[in-house]
């Protein structure tokens, strides 16, 4: 083999290792990688230690918060449910909780399992851009989609009963004497499958009642104010276990992996 060739070869490898271990697997059951933190283990303890309401326009929930620990239809362990009372009918922001911790870059594992058709939740980027949760459709607004903006490549989705898992790097939107210079980019992995390679998202999506700055300039007055990882409440038996977040710097760098 040429050298040339082969040293080339030798640094794909290497650097195919190093994303590796930096970001560890995807998919169901995928541990914490070094450095990250487990925000939810599936009980009601993790919840009340990690997590909060936001309390946003529409907020008229109570603390404590209501989502409960539940048991784990699949394997019998601990799950929690986003079923809050305050949220039925789909009420979005009636009652959704977020991390009490807020964040730049990071990469995010997330974990849920919807019970029933048509069961419809969220996880929201700095409780900003929503990645979707909702059994039974593939459009825009539709599983797995960056809301409104990107349609995942392909289906992934394991369907009702069964666990699925999300995988997530995101790149925080970049700014330059308070101006915005960059949008904020995401790579997200369903199930194992990467369906989102570095996408850029345009705005937040929803109005003042789906998160932080979707009420500046129609959702397009995006600020630089860091942001915790949400979850939705719509009224559904969607049930959440597994979420951890690891803080990262993405100064110079693509969310790919």
């Amino acid at each position: 083999m040429n050298y040339t060739i082969f040293k080339r070869l030798t640094l794909s490898l290497a650097l195919i290792a190093s994303f590796t271990v930096a970001y560890g697997q995807t998919g169901l059951g995928t541990k914490p990688v070094k450095g990250a933190k487990l925000y939810l283990d599936g009980s009601k303890k993790s919840l009340e230690k990690n997590w909060e309401y936001w309390e946003g326009p529409r907020f008229k929930a109570e603390m404590p918060i209501k989502w409960q620990e539940v048991t784990d239809p699949v394997d019998g362990g601990k799950a929690i449910s986003s079923n809050d009372p305050a949220a039925a009918g789909g009420l979005y922001g009636a009652a959704d909780i977020v991390t009490k911790d807020k964040f730049r870059d990071f990469q995010a594992h997330v974990e849920f399992f919807i019970k029933n058709e048509g069961g419809n939740s969220g996880v929201y980027l700095q409780n900003r851009y929503e990645v979707q949760i909702l059994d039974g459709d593939y459009g825009d607004h539709g599983m797995a989609a960056l809301i409104n903006e990107h349609i995942p490549t392909s289906e992934e989705y394991l369907g009702i009963g069964t666990w699925n898992a999300y995988d997530i790097v995101f790149k925080a939107a970049r700014f330059e004497n308070g101006q915005l210079v960059a949008k904020p980019r995401a790579t997200v992995y369903f199930n194992g499958v990467k369906i989102h390679e570095d996408k850029e998202i345009q705005q937040v999506w929803g109005g003042p009642n789906s998160g932080l700055d979707g009420g500046n300039d129609g959702g397009k007055g995006i600020t630089d104010t860091p942001g915790g990882l949400k979850l939705q409440a719509e009224g559904h038996d969607v049930f959440y276990r597994n979420i951890w977040i690891k803080k990262l710097n993405l100064e110079g760098k693509s969310t790919d992996f």
